[in-house]
């Protein structure tokens, strides 16, 4: 039977996503499978399976359904994540995962989330233990809770309370637009646009102006992109650039800059509201309205303003925001006034205070710099750049955004440029209409007769030349109302003015205590913890707004502009140079939790940007620079010192561990994190020479990554066992040196197998250098092994489960060992020695026979016999040659490199049936990011239910999407709990017929003696009770043939069997049915603890 699409099958049929073909539904062994022509997938052993199709299902984007998609993974919807029995045909059998029988849950985001997540309640998957012991008769399962929790639901209804809290408490979340675009906007469109960045281009010149704006853009730029990397590897809260440092480089960087930024910002304020009431003292000087002077009317002014503004903050972001939005729009008419008044002609009165229009003469006149008063570049640069300062006023609120990861880099980035440009374009049209310096009387004209300066103002009629020995009030170098000058309607600019000064102002007021609030949260200072309290349905730092009014007005008492800004210039400066110093050490410490999604920034690029502010903060001013670093020096050694109980998975850990001997032991004090979680591999490797290709795969994921150990056991007479691990450490440690192969090599001496695997398990490693994944070749003789090798075997994946390792068993079509190709080289090697040594010999006895005489006819003879060996010897290499190279040679050499080749393009096929903490994806993720494996995409296979198709691949896209590891499909099993073709489950019956007791065919007596005699033995009983298990397996390999047979490597759920229930033959026919007749296969089962975070 074939079903096309019904809209019974989606929740929302107008909005499908993707195209979903389910082909024969029914378990019909007679219907013969659609092969696609020309796509003969490679084969890798003899099959005796069927080729028959069952239930496939294939994914695919409909035309023009990505973007939809894409909107679904950006905006983080959420779709139930469980899956639930449905009725089929009665040849069918359940699951609990897909039904019933088992407590291994799927995969969800809820397993993932920190306890105190807002987002959404975490859950607890089964413990390992729980699904790989024996279940305890002491504890008591409820069977609706057990399927709740297997389905990763919430026994309790958290998710639901956590929403009606969110709605009745009224969170206020800003979308990047109104949140980080318009914020960015207004903080940089601030005090210099209107009243400081005509005077800045009056004394560098258009051709200086431009590159300092273009300076501090770099700088600015290559922050942004460093933010934005940081801000979207995974979910960021409140506290901007402090929690951006912090959860990089931990808290003794993040504690001091912090305190810093917060500090600066709160210094901001009170520059903004200077800038505005130096702008409505201009406004009262020229109506003679001055209350006592310039300076004192600054501070009364500035101390109303600001007593305005917090009342408007304390209110709560709504009323901020708001005002924001207003503020913006009539920030943009006055700039586009600007740009309207420098075409409208000029009239005498604006000719006389050095407005012309446009001009060439003024133009070139002004493309020079014409420094005045002791000021030079650096210094003009100095005043210019905390106008650019305003790119972490969207991430200063991070905690108040919608989705901080997509808002931030959108719309920091995008503020830049709109801003930049605006800079630019005020820059050279105020300077290619306006005079440096003018009079502002109508009556210095250029007479007839008169000799001029030769200015650009002499060629246009005006004599300005006095202001070179006195004082003038207008021009671009003394009026710092210029743009109200030029502008068509003046009043506009001055709105303009009161809204970029007011606007900046209101958004360095709310981020000072919301970044201080986040310090203070954090208990890095356990003296500032007054702080952190919040008050209202937002938690707005109350505490905070007061103690930032406080140091504001301290500032404002200053009432000089250009005093002010230099002071947070440094302490800007030095908040961005360890944002991109954050970002350079997360990618430098090659962390796997280190995923961002956005993708547009270079470690190099980064380390540029933190050396640049560094240098820019010395060349401002020296002495200031020492002063900042300091002051964040003292702070820095402080945190160490109080050494503060909180643990953020930082780079410094991870690169705590690439440096792992230089910094052991320092190591041994950083507690574990998700983020920096790394397979750390005991490899059964033996001699590493002697399975290289186990090494090979495990090397691939472990290199420059993590911790790979080579282990070999021995067994035997303990003191030859000891004298032969002895002598053949160093070799085999040098062998791997030698191969780059960034591994160790360890052995141990033991009574058995198990026993020694059991003693490398419990005492590998060096403090946080501990193994968590044990790797091993799947045993492919088995069947014509002892029943002892088959017990210490499967033993040994019991021991690596009680010691809660993660688990890979890895299988190839050739199997690994080559010790017997080794073995013959080894032959022929020492056989050519010994060659080369008779020749030699013969060499020298015909030298001798000469000078002996009698003696040289008994020397003929021996050379003759020697010939005669040597001849014996030669035909003894020739058969060996043949023999091995012709019979097994070729193709086990060949297995043995293929994970040192670059693997083509093709695919990684990742079965993920059950949730293991993340393990079974986390390993493939790794291999797509080395060279070799580069080239294939990951493509999903999972257990879901056939009504609820896209809801599943919904809810595994969302999941993958939260922990950034891209994909290029996933398909969705529906049937996984259909019974085996009868052809496959004969198969099955065939192979393990040897190891069956048979004991219901026996009478009572003999049943038990068989029991008691061949313990190992598959009994009716156990096949009978894992029987749906055994489908499962069978089952789970058609799908593998019909699906995954061409991929370059399968990576696949690894079942566990529960100790004392599950015989050791019956779980190696499982592991053989499972693997057979396939490309390489990953057999992978995690710890059931998280490996994988979506979270900062």
């Amino acid at each position: 039977m074939s079903m096309n699409n019904s809209p019974n099958v989606f929740l929302d049929p107008n909005a499908n996503r993707f195209q979903v073909n389910i082909i024969n539904e029914s378990h019909d062994n007679n219907e013969t499978p659609q092969e696609d022509v020309g796509s003969d997938p490679p084969h890798y052993e003899e099959t005796s399976f069927t080729d028959e199709a069952h239930n496939r299902l294939r994914i695919s984007y409909r035309p023009g359904k990505r973007e939809l998609y894409d909107n679904f993974l950006q905006n983080g919807e959420k779709t139930e994540a469980s899956l639930h029995p449905y009725d089929t045909h009665n040849k069918m059998y359940y699951l609990q995962t897909f039904g019933h029988n088992t407590m291994d849950p799927v995969p969800k985001i809820d397993y993932y989330r920190n306890t105190g997540s807002v987002s959404g309640n975490k859950l607890s998957r089964p413990s390992l233990l729980e699904i790989h012991e024996q279940l305890a008769k002491n504890i008591a399962v409820s069977t609706g809770s057990v399927e709740r929790v297997a389905n990763g639901e919430s026994t309790t209804g958290d998710e639901t309370v956590s929403k009606e809290e969110e709605n009745r408490t009224g969170f206020v979340k800003f979308g990047w637009v109104k949140g980080v675009l318009v914020r960015c906007m207004l903080n940089i469109w601030g005090v210099m646009l209107f009243i400081r960045l005509s005077w800045i281009v009056g004394q560098a010149g258009i051709g200086l102006g431009v590159i300092i704006i273009l300076l501090a853009t770099i700088v600015t730029s290559i922050t942004g992109l460093s933010t934005s990397a940081i801000a979207t590897n995974g979910f960021i809260r409140g506290g901007g650039a402090y929690y951006l440092i912090s959860r990089s480089l931990g808290p003794e960087f993040g504690g001091s800059i912090g305190l810093i930024f917060a500090f600066a910002n709160a210094v901001a304020v009170a520059m903004y509201v200077v800038g505005f009431a130096e702008t409505v003292v201009e406004l009262l000087k020229e109506s003679d309205t001055l209350m006592v002077d310039e300076s004192n009317d600054i501070r009364i002014i500035g101390t109303i303003t600001v007593v305005c503004l917090l009342g408007i903050s304390v209110a709560g972001m709504e009323w901020e925001a708001k005002a924001q939005v207003i503020l913006l729009i009539v920030l943009l008419v006055a700039i586009a006034n600007f740009f309207i008044g420098t075409v409208i002609p000029t009239s005498n009165e604006k000719k006389a205070r050095g407005f012309f229009n446009y001009q060439a003469s003024i133009f070139a006149e002004n493309f020079g710099p014409g420094f005045r008063s002791g000021e030079g570049f650096f210094s003009v640069f100095a005043i210019f750049f905390p106008a650019a300062t305003g790119i972490l006023a969207g991430a200063n609120i991070s905690g108040d955004l919608k989705d901080p990861q997509s808002a931030i880099p959108k719309g920091t980035m995008l503020a830049i440029v709109i801003t930049t440009v605006a800079y630019i374009g005020v820059a050279v049209c105020v300077a290619s209409c306006v005079v440096r310096d003018a009079t502002g009387n109508i009556n210095d004209t250029v007479l007839l007769g008169m000799s001029c300066n030769g200015s650009s103002a002499c060629g246009l009629g005006y004599d300005f030349s006095r202001c070179a020995s006195q004082p003038c009030d207008y021009g671009l170098m003394n009026n710092f109302q210029v743009m109200s000058m030029v502008s068509g309607f003046g009043p506009l600019i001055t709105a303009g003015i009161f809204s970029a000064t007011l606007s900046s102002a209101l958004a360095s007021l709310v981020s000072a205590p919301k970044v201080f609030q986040a310090l203070c949260k954090d208990n890095v200072y356990t003296g500032l913890h007054f702080f952190a309290k919040g008050y209202g349905k937002n938690n707005e730092p109350i505490r905070g707004y007061v103690l930032t009014f406080v140091i504001a007005m301290a500032f404002i008492l200053i009432a000089e502009l250009n005093t002010i800004a230099p002071i947070i210039s440094n302490f800007f400066l030095a908040s961005y140079a360890l944002i991109n110093f954050s970002c350079f050490h997360a990618s430098y410490a090659k962390s796997p939790g280190w995923r961002p999604a956005f993708r547009y920034y270079n470690m190099w690029v980064s380390l540029f940007g933190a050396l640049l502010c560094c240098g820019v903060m010395f060349v401002i001013n020296w002495w200031a620079a020492l002063i900042t670093y300091a002051i964040e020096l003292f702070l820095y050694i402080y945190v160490t010192y109080k050494k503060p109980d909180v643990n953020w998975g930082s780079s410094t850990q991870a690169l705590y561990y690439v440096n792992a001997l230089d910094s052991a032991l320092a190591l041994t004090t950083v507690e574990d994190h998700v983020k920096n979680f790394r397979p750390q591999c005991i490899a059964l490797t033996g001699a590493p020479m002697i399975r290289p290709a186990l090494l090979d795969i495990t090397h691939t994921f472990t290199k420059n990554n993590g911790l790979c150990i080579c282990c070999e056991v021995y067994t035997g007479p303990r003191k030859l066992c000891i004298k032969e691990m002895n002598s053949g450490m160093a070799k085999k440690q040098a062998w791997l040196t030698k191969n780059k192969r960034k591994a160790f090599y360890t052995a141990v001496a033991a009574d058995s197998f198990r026993d020694g695997v059991k003693s490398l398990l419990q005492a590998s490693g060096l403090g946080r250098m501990k193994p968590n994944t044990l790797v091993i070749g799947f045993k492919k003789d088995w069947r014509n092994a002892t029943a002892t090798q088959v017990e210490n075997y499967v033993g040994v994946i019991h021991d690596a489960f009680d010691f809660e390792l993660g688990m890979i068993i890895v299988r190839i079509s050739q199997g690994f060992d080559i010790s017997q190709v080794l073995q013959v080289q080894e032959e022929l090697e020492k056989l050519e020695q010994e060659r080369l040594a008779l020749e030699a010999t013969i060499r020298e006895n015909d030298f001798e026979e000469g000078k002996r005489g009698i003696c040289g006819f008994f020397r003929k003879a021996k050379t003759l016999n020697i010939s005669k060996h040597e001849t014996k010897k030669d035909s003894t290499i020739n058969t060996m040659q043949s023999m091995h190279v012709g019979e097994f040679n070729q193709k086990l050499l060949e297995a043995s490199t293929q994970f040192k080749k670059m693997q083509g393009k093709g695919s990684i096929d990742i079965w993920w049936l059950f949730d293991d903490g993340g393990l079974t994806i986390l390993i493939p993720y790794i291999l797509t990011i080395r060279k070799k494996w580069r080239n294939c995409k990951l493509r999903i296979f999972t257990g879901g239910k056939v009504n609820r198709i896209e809801e599943e691949k919904l809810v595994m896209a969302s999941l993958l999407s939260k922990f950034r590891i891209k994909f290029a499909d996933i398909n969705i099993i529906c049937d996984i709990n259909i019974k085996p073709s009868k052809e496959s489950w004969k198969f099955f019956e065939e192979m393990i017929e040897p190891y069956r007791l048979h004991e219901s065919c026996k009478d009572i007596t003999t049943a038990e003696k068989l029991k008691r005699e061949t313990p190992w033995k598959i009994t009716d009983a156990e096949l009978e009770a894992f029987k749906e298990k055994s489908y499962r397996q069978v089952r789970l390999n058609e799908l593998l043939q019909e699906h995954s047979r061409a991929a370059n490597l399968i990576v696949l759920s690894l079942p566990v069997a529960r100790k004392g229930a599950v015989s050791d033959y019956l779980y190696m026919a499982w592991l053989e049915i499972l693997s057979k007749n396939l490309p390489p296969v990953l057999l992978v089962r995690g710890n059931h603890k998280n490996v994988l975070t979506f979270y900062s």
